[in-house]
């Protein structure tokens, strides 16, 4: 052994890289100049010689302990930076390596407090793992934020497993820990080992992952998701002209998994198999956007998405990220908009995820009233650490950016804005002014849309809140949250409970079909049937229709028709479109047989024209959030239960809608109109190709001078039972007014 290179060792230092708690390696093990040369150190467990290779030289390593720790003087090399190799021999194995510890950190210290401050946008371009060139070597850095573990390692398949190889710097204060591994490859699995304070040793996988291994199995996969080409230019540049407040926005929402089963005995269709089953059915259609259900990788099939262990990364269970980019990109080539549930209120406990990541609350709360999500059993994201609050709001970002998501839903943003959400009293702790608002979630809220505005991604922001927390959709700065939408879950509840009352009893609730133009315009409202009003003992929607067979299509073909009249854009679940009888499970598909019986193909038909309807009928539409949009003709015929109001557009024009929630026709029946003209019935529930009695209007009504309904004019038209009314509105011409503008004459009793 070299004597000199004997007494120049820190055997302290070495103790530690050995002992694996060292969290500083790159200061001691690499290349180091030493007066007259260098020092080069490794430790390569297992190892029985190393040696090594600068240029055409070879210098034998000293081995400096049993584990696997070899040194080397380099005498005669004086250069300022050296490049080399090591040469390995296990067993009768003998290769060439590179030196993970003579590179340089890929995250320079600007990045480190933009990420400490919350405002690093494109934390991910950072964090986690990425095949990169380093030096000319090729390779993938690694880095996780783990500010409490002792030490941290790079595990996987390239390792054997073993924390002691790829030991992590720390870099500086900023509590994250980075590596380069040369020769690293995409596909290979890895995690992260972390030694806690104590002595215990845990595998976590990676939180800003791209790509994860299918359950069962947890570790992270290494994927390079920047390499994929896209072909959505022109679609991505007129995201903010479709999604313009003044077009229509007709959603479809569905599971992946649950839209269609293969038939061969896999377990899923794949992304691309589902892009080539889902196009043409939403096209046919015609809404305007799907919504998936959580793509994000999650552990457990039955939570549908919904407790997610992998922000960044696209289930594996479909295929591959750069398959799931095909997949947006394949909606966008076909005019369709994708928007993602995305689900920033909890995390699972999974002991591979967030929870207790680095031996400490890092992810959530430490105070159980507020880490623990009763409704549940989850954990909720601690908002007011910057470096949390940057987690999510880059994640939002990232699947905007990265894959092209043209809106993001915000999932049970109630259950975040509550400090007392699902809790009793003494189970939740006050706001620094003595409420129950979460005001760290306000902030952060408030923070990603902001920062997605000023980004001008032209995507959508919209929340799914329960509760009526001001100015949700309010601009920021009036206070409000910023968000685009809300789903309108008072407007859905109240006419559910409605709808599914016997026609007999519902003019007694009448005012539950009001109540919702009260608050219309106060957020910008999106209308949903979504899949959790068909799930869990809830009914299929036709189910929950009362009636025999026919009266519940009916009523189902009523209920979508008053839906896409009232204010506010749409939103239907899988299934909900063909009529299904059962309630949505996430273990079958949609059940598409039903299609071979007429009422259900019927059923469809009608829901199919009503989306061609509303598309092309701007009254529906284009002043979806404008008071200026609506007028009351009638809503106060509670007795007969029927409804009358105009939809307006921005360029004058409207049309004239007429409800009947009864199972009672009225023929003949008086309506007040808003002028003097000729009123066309152009959609009806009732049509007898949509499974309905044809009770309909084929001809022109002429308004006459006839009071009614708080108004001078008037027409009289059939209204059949349970059905939805649609008539355009025309103004008389000049030579039309003398033959019909005329008063009624009042009949006058024959004398006896």
């Amino acid at each position: 052994m070299d004597k000199r290179l004997y007494k120049m060792m820190d055997w302290a230092r070495v103790e530690q890289i050995v002992y694996s708690e060292e969290d500083d390696p790159h200061g001691y093990l690499g290349a180091h100049p030493v007066k007259g040369g260098w020092m080069i150190s490794c430790f390569i467990p297992g190892a029985d010689k190393v040696s090594v290779i600068h240029g055409k030289k070879e210098y034998k390593m000293d081995r400096m302990d049993e584990e696997g720790f070899f040194s080397a003087l380099l005498r005669s090399v004086t250069k300022s930076k050296i490049t080399y190799r090591f040469k390995i021999t296990k067993g009768k194995t003998t290769y060439i390596a590179e030196d993970p510890y003579r590179f340089r950190s890929a995250i320079d210290a600007k990045t480190q407090k933009a990420f400490n401050a919350g405002i690093c946008y494109d934390i991910y371009e950072y964090l986690g793992a990425h095949v990169r060139t380093a030096d000319g070597v090729d390779g993938v850095n690694f880095a996780v934020w783990a500010p409490n573990a002792v030490r941290v390692s790079v595990v996987g398949d390239f390792n054997e497993w073993d924390g002691r190889c790829h030991q992590m710097r720390r870099l500086g204060d900023s509590g994250i820990f980075e590596l380069f591994i040369p020769r690293v490859r995409q596909g290979d699995n890895y995690k992260y080992e972390l030694k806690l304070k104590g002595g215990m040793v845990i595998l976590k996988s990676d939180p800003y992952g791209y790509y994860a291994q299918l359950r069962p199995d947890t570790a992270s996969t290494v994927y390079d998701i920047d390499s994929y080409t896209w072909h959505d230019a022109e679609f991505v540049s007129k995201r903010a002209d479709l999604n313009s407040k003044d077009r229509p926005f007709s959603v479809y929402e569905l599971h992946l998994s649950g839209f269609a089963k293969p038939d061969d005995g896999r377990e899923f269709l794949s992304y691309t198999e589902l892009a080539e089953e889902i196009i043409p059915y939403v096209k046919e259609m015609g809404y305007t956007h799907i919504e998936l259900m959580p793509v994000m990788e999650h552990p457990f099939d039955e939570s549908w998405g919904y407790q997610v262990i992998g922000m960044y990364a696209p289930t594996s269970r479909y295929g591959t990220p750069d398959e799931f980019m095909a997949f947006v990109d394949r909606m966008h080539e076909a005019g369709i908009g994708v928007i993602l549930d995305w689900v920033p209120a909890h995390f699972p406990r999974d002991v591979h995820g967030l929870a207790n990541f680095d031996g400490t609350c890092l992810y959530e709360h430490q105070d159980r009233r507020r880490a623990d999500h009763p409704d549940w059993g989850t954990l909720c994201f601690n908002y007011g650490r910057p470096e949390v609050s940057n987690y999510l709001i880059s994640n939002a970002l990232f699947w905007i950016k990265k894959y092209h998501a043209d809106g993001i839903r915000m999932d049970a943003v109630a259950s975040m804005l509550y400090n007392d959400y699902g809790r009793m009293g003494g189970e939740w702790v006050p706001n620094i002014y003595g409420g129950k608002e979460n005001l760290e979630t306000v902030e952060m809220l408030k923070h990603l849309n902001s920062v997605n505005r000023k980004m001008n991604t032209g995507a959508l922001m919209i929340a799914e809140e329960s509760t009526a927390w001001p100015k949700v959709t309010g601009e920021l700065e009036d206070d409000g949250l910023g968000f685009d939408y809300k789903w309108n879950m008072g407007w859905m509840n109240d006419f559910l409970g409605f709808i599914r009352l016997d026609p007999l009893y519902r003019s007694g609730h009448y005012g539950e079909l009001t109540f919702s133009m009260i608050y219309a315009y106060s957020e910008n409202f999106v209308l949903v049937f979504s899949h959790d009003e068909v799930v869990h003992g809830k009914a299929s929607m036709l189910s929950k229709m009362p009636g025999e067979r026919d009266r519940k299509f009916a009523n189902l073909r009523l209920s979508l028709g008053y839906m896409f009249t009232h204010p506010g854009k749409k939103l239907l679940f899988m299934g909900q479109d063909i009529g299904e009888w059962d309630e949505w499970n996430e273990k079958r598909s949609v059940e598409w047989d039903l299609l071979q019986y007429d009422d259900h193909f019927n059923y469809n038909r009608f829901v199919k024209e009503l989306l061609a309807f509303y598309r092309n009928c701007p009254a529906l539409y284009s002043l979806d959030n404008n008071a200026d949009g609506f007028e009351w003709i009638n809503n106060i015929s509670a007795n007969e239960t029927i409804l009358v109001f105009l939809r307006k557009d921005k360029e004058g024009g409207s049309v004239l809608v007429v409800c009947n929630f009864a199972d009672i026709d009225r023929r003949d029946y008086k309506i007040g109109v808003p002028f003097s003209g000729k009123y066309k019935e152009i959609f009806s529930t009732d049509e007898v190709r949509f499974g309905g009695c044809g009770h309909n209007n084929p001809r022109v009504k002429r308004s006459k001078v006839d009071e009614c309904d708080g108004r001078p004019n008037s027409i009289r038209i059939d209204v059949p039972a349970l059905s939805v009314s649609v008539f355009s509105c025309t103004f008389f011409e000049p030579e039309e007014l003398k033959y019909y503008h005329a008063p009624v004459k009042k009949r006058r009793k024959r004398k006896r």
